[in-house]
């Protein structure tokens, strides 16, 4: 590895490494070998790979410092290195989907994202853990995957949640710079949230999911896990766009991005969830600090009510049942018996509980709730809340209780397909990582990075690193 590839030079953003490598202070080679040489060092305390691609990524890396050095530039990704979920396929690379079954599967083509990132000229270093199946045959062990539970680089004896365990772990413990995830009900938020690093959980639609895994058809989102909002608004400009060959897929497309002048003219509602018994005193605490920073930063925030639906119960129903459905072939094969999860075969029963009267009326439910937060985002710009009122889970043990709070912003937010930002704003007692998160109108990507950008204008919460223990 160059000298020049120092740790200083890989902790830093993704704008400032483009900077370097077009000074030619750096090359795409050195990166790629410096982060290699992370991954190999502290993965094996992480569980964040699944496949780390080594030839790949220093082949790709050839080709940039070729086409750097020959005035070829592709834009700002170009060079940069990235990991991906392993629930994107990737031609003759395995692709696992996190899970037992798949463990030697081998797909003959990229998902949609991967081959935009190709022409994005970016440095594909792996693929990332995940919990087994997205989830999608329910799980209550951090280990319910192919890999083992993934390890939170702030502490390794807690968990980095589910179900981008790998890509939080593997931004967060610095092993790359930014990854793509993905979520269905919180597995971009969560992640991050624990892990202490910045994830959009972009519009349904907003990037085509072309050659993922689904999970739920009407839910599943793919977006970007960085160490800050701006990195992941450059990531998410080189994932998203129209896409002929996914029906679901918006063509409408994100426009400019706001300056922090813009940014600081949103109006922005605060929900305050009710807290926990026994919660923290810092976690509330925290998210004081952090509305009054948004203040410092020229936002007047006042509370706000959400609408009274029942939304988390719908998006339950409607994960469940298209989860069954995703997953019917394993389960009539009986290889739902191979998962990690001890529970996972239970799946199968509780899928049959929700009857087709239940699937409509929770579909009913979420056209009642667009049509609420609609009317709600005719008054605010953006929701800010906790994204979590609890810190990592611990990394062994069931997981049921300790993620008993309801969660009414994940679930309108994700039934409804409305972007959420999630940045770091503070510690708990414990020293783990707390979160907020910005969730916007349909269609407003850009307002929640912009919101996200300007909270880190004032605060420097995203450039804290772990020194990991455990």
């Amino acid at each position: 590895m160059s000298p020049a590839a120092s740790d200083a030079i890989l902790d830093l953003g993704v704008r400032e490494l483009g900077r370097r490598l077009r000074s030619h202070e750096v090359s795409p080679v050195d990166l790629a070998e410096g982060y290699l040489a992370r991954i190999s060092k502290l993965d094996p305390k992480l569980n964040a790979f699944v496949t780390v691609t080594r030839d790949l990524a220093l082949e790709q890396a050839r080709r940039a410092e070729s086409e750097l050095a020959s005035g070829r530039d592709r834009g700002p990704m170009h060079g940069i290195p990235y990991g991906a979920k392993d629930l994107l396929a990737t031609a003759g690379i395995r692709t696992t989907w996190g899970a037992t079954p798949y463990a030697d599967r081998v797909f003959d083509y990229d998902a949609e994202v991967i081959r935009r990132m190709q022409e994005a000229g970016a440095v594909l270093l792996g693929k990332c853990a995940m919990i087994e199946l997205a989830g999608g045959m329910g799980y209550d062990i951090p280990g319910a995957s192919l890999t083992g539970a993934a390890r939170n680089p702030w502490n390794t004896d807690r968990w980095t949640c589910g179900s981008s365990s790998g890509p939080g772990a593997a931004v967060s413990g610095g092993l790359l710079p930014l990854a793509i995830g993905s979520e269905t009900w919180g597995s971009i938020v969560c992640p991050s949230a624990f892990c202490g690093i910045s994830g959009l959980r972009p519009t349904y639609g907003r990037v085509s999911r072309r050659g993922a895994m689904a999970l739920s058809w009407t839910m599943d989102k793919l977006g970007p896990m960085a160490r800050s909002a701006d990195d992941c608004e450059i990531l998410l400009d080189a994932m998203a766009g129209p896409d002929p060959g996914d029906a679901t897929c918006l063509t409408e497309t994100m426009g400019p991005a706001l300056s922090l002048s813009d940014a600081s003219r949103l109006r922005v509602g605060v929900f305050r969830a009710k807290m926990p018994d026994g919660v923290d005193p810092a976690i509330p605490r925290a998210f004081d600090e952090a509305v009054e920073a948004l203040r410092r930063a020229g936002l007047s925030p006042r509370d706000v009510t959400l609408p009274d639906l029942p939304v988390e119960e719908a998006a339950w129903v409607i994960v469940v049942a298209e989860g069954a459905a995703a997953f019917e072939n394993l389960i009539d094969a009986g290889d739902d018996r191979k998962l990690a999860d001890p529970d996972a075969p239970l799946a199968r029963g509780l899928s049959e509980i929700v009857r087709a009267t239940d699937y409509l009326k929770a579909s009913r439910v979420r056209t009642l709730a667009q049509e609420a937060y609609a009317k709600l985002y005719s008054q605010y710009d953006a929701i800010v809340s906790l994204s979590l009122p609890f810190t990592a889970a611990p990394a062994e043990g069931s997981l049921s209780k300790y993620f008993s709070a309801s969660d009414p912003i994940g679930g309108a937010g994700n039934l409804c397909g409305l972007p959420g930002m999630a940045v770091p704003c503070g510690f708990g007692s414990d020293g783990l990582p707390l979160s907020i998160t910005f969730m916007t109108g349909a269609l407003e990507d850009r307002k929640a990075l912009a919101l996200g950008r300007l909270y880190q204008s004032v605060t420097d919460w995203h450039t804290r690193r772990p020194s990991l223990k455990g």
